[in-house]
Parts: structure tokens; C-alpha cells; sequence
């Protein structure tokens, strides 16, 4: 059992059967300053809290359709010191998306299918360092990037969504799973 709990916590949820379903928040986002000069802290984030290294995945189907509509991972410490990875939407084109921020976002994104129905997700902490994976089959995981994270000993993880530009999606979150490593 793993005790979860919502940071922005949308209006229309609910988790049977080890699915999170949402209604994505409108307006909502997660950006520090980089390129745009605005910061967002107001996304939908359900997590739980864990120390040490760990690895955690998850599956992901969205009814995307505005642009900048998103749903992942989030491995985060602070408002200043996060990392969300996942699906979004870019001029009608799906990404897998990678949000770094120390202070100030980095982004990259890697474009996908266009029919994505669903993906996996899976990030790999280790010390100050997080791997990111996906997956368009659920067993074959191709690394995206690395990244940086500063080494805390308690951090939050869990599974994030955005809506930025929208009226807010449907979301839909499978298999979520968080494992400690041993060092």
C-alpha cells in the first residue's frame, strides 16, 4: 500500500482498481521563468513521498486536444526543483516531453505517433541524477535523457497533468508503481 495525496488537487477525480482517472485542471501548468518570463505551480499532482533511489512508471491514456495538454510523471522536491515527464500535445503532434527545472525550466521533447492511444513512462533516481524512459509497448524502454535533480533525501513522486491553454482532458493512469533501490 502506498499512502498518496493531491498537490492541486482537481475538482473531478477518482482511483478504483489502481486507475486515476481526471479531469485535468484548465488553465494549469507547471513552468519557472525560462523563454516564456512566467512561473506555473497549479497542475494536478498525485504522489506520494520516498527516500533514497527508486524507480517509478506508470501507463498513460489522455483525450489531449488543445495545445500544451500534457500527463506524466513528476518527481518533484520544491516549487524551484522538479522534474515532469510525460506526454504533451504540440501542434496536434505527441511528444514525449521532459521538464527539467532548477530554478529555471529546460525542455525537450521528442516527437511520437500521432494514433498514441497510450504509453509508459518510468524515471530512475540515482542520487542527483534521474533517467527517463518510455514506451509504446509496456516492455521495451528507450531512454530519452538524463537529468538533473539535486540529491535530497526525501522527495515526492507521483503523477502529474497539465492543461496550460485548454478547457482541461480527460486523463487516465494505469499500473502506477514505486520501488526503492537498494545502493
Amino acid at each position: 500500500y502506498i499512502h498518496m495525496k493531491w498537490y492541486n488537487e482537481p475538482v473531478k477525480w477518482d482511483y478504483e482498481n489502481d486507475t486515476l482517472s481526471m479531469f485535468v485542471t484548465q488553465k494549469s501548468d507547471y513552468w519557472r521563468i525560462t523563454h516564456y518570463g512566467f512561473i506555473q505551480d497549479n497542475g494536478p499532482f498525485y504522489y506520494t513521498n520516498i527516500e533514497g533511489d527508486f524507480e517509478v512508471s506508470v501507463k498513460i491514456k489522455g483525450n489531449y486536444n488543445t495545445l500544451y495538454d500534457q500527463m506524466g510523471l513528476m518527481l518533484r522536491l520544491d516549487e524551484e526543483h522538479w522534474i515532469k515527464t510525460g506526454v504533451e500535445y504540440v501542434d496536434g503532434v505527441y511528444n514525449l516531453s521532459t521538464v527539467t527545472t532548477n530554478k529555471h525550466s529546460s525542455w525537450n521533447i521528442i516527437p511520437l505517433r500521432s494514433n498514441l492511444k497510450q504509453i509508459w513512462i518510468k524515471a530512475i533516481r540515482k542520487t542527483d541524477a534521474v533517467e527517463i524512459y518510455y514506451s509504446l509497448d509496456g516492455e521495451i524502454y528507450i531512454m530519452s535523457n538524463i537529468s538533473y535533480l539535486p540529491k535530497q533525501k526525501n522527495i515526492m513522486a507521483g503523477m502529474m497533468a497539465a492543461s496550460p491553454k485548454g478547457k482541461g482532458f480527460e486523463a487516465t493512469f494505469e499500473e502506477f508503481k514505486i520501488t526503492g533501490l537498494s545502493n
